[in-house]
């Protein structure tokens, strides 16, 4: 991973998403009422939500789980909920600080740790099992499996993560963006090859980590992919 590359498109997002698109996420990820194509996309990642909750235990007392990109906090209540100690990271100072005060259950915000800063902060502990939910899909497939690996020495079970896939429709999408004038654009998802990300991540692993599931959803305007790798 080119760490001044890293760095500075980590820069970029957490100047987006704590002033430029803070308001719009703490909307979109609430039951505020949406655009339609906004619409599309809640639902979407609302279904991949949902898909990556029936990956995980259903009762995950006494497991510590990284919801690395936390954004406004809904995946870290829900393994709460389940009894997880979660530690909650985001590089959005202002997201964290909405997951914080929208969650007002004193059981469930005593088994969560609201962090900001870089996800793949050495000095979070370990980890039953990590989830990144679209919170790696800004960067390239090189600094993806990098951020991955960095975190992946501190998880036992799995990691579940997603990327944007390299479809037609994205490719698409991404071309279009670039048209916009600079001022104009918000940080591209950068759509990715699984096949080749996984290939990257393998290298850089170690052993005893193995690919798992996938599954794609496919929401009009959120096209996701969720990947699993196991440890044993």
């Amino acid at each position: 991973m080119m760490e001044t590359a890293y760095q500075t498109r980590r820069a970029e997002l957490q100047t987006y998403f704590d002033e430029t698109a803070s308001v719009t996420w703490q909307k979109l990820t609430s039951t505020a009422p949406v655009s339609g194509i906004r619409a599309t996309v809640r639902a979407g990642r609302e279904a991949m939500h949902a898909n990556i909750l029936s990956w995980l235990p259903a009762n995950m007392t006494g497991l510590r789980v990284l919801d690395a990109g936390c954004g406004t906090g809904s995946f870290a209540v829900e393994a709460a909920k389940r009894g997880a100690e979660v530690v909650a990271i985001d590089i959005a100072g202002s997201l964290v600080e909405t997951a914080a005060e929208r969650l007002m259950d004193p059981v469930l915000r005593s088994r969560i740790t609201w962090r900001v800063g870089d996800m793949t902060r050495t000095d979070l502990g370990e980890f039953d099992h990590m989830v990144a939910m679209d919170s790696i899909i800004h960067y390239d497939a090189p600094d993806m499996a990098g951020m991955l690996a960095r975190i992946l020495p501190r998880v036992r079970r799995s990691a579940i993560f997603t990327v944007a896939p390299r479809t037609p429709l994205l490719l698409a999408m991404h071309a279009a963006g670039q048209l916009f004038p600079r001022s104009d654009r918000s940080p591209a998802i950068i759509p990715v090859s699984g096949k080749r990300l996984m290939g990257l991540l393998a290298q850089q692993a170690g052993a005893g980590w193995q690919p798992g599931r996938t599954h794609r959803v496919n929401s009009t305007f959120y096209i996701s992919e969720a990947r699993e790798v196991v440890y044993g």
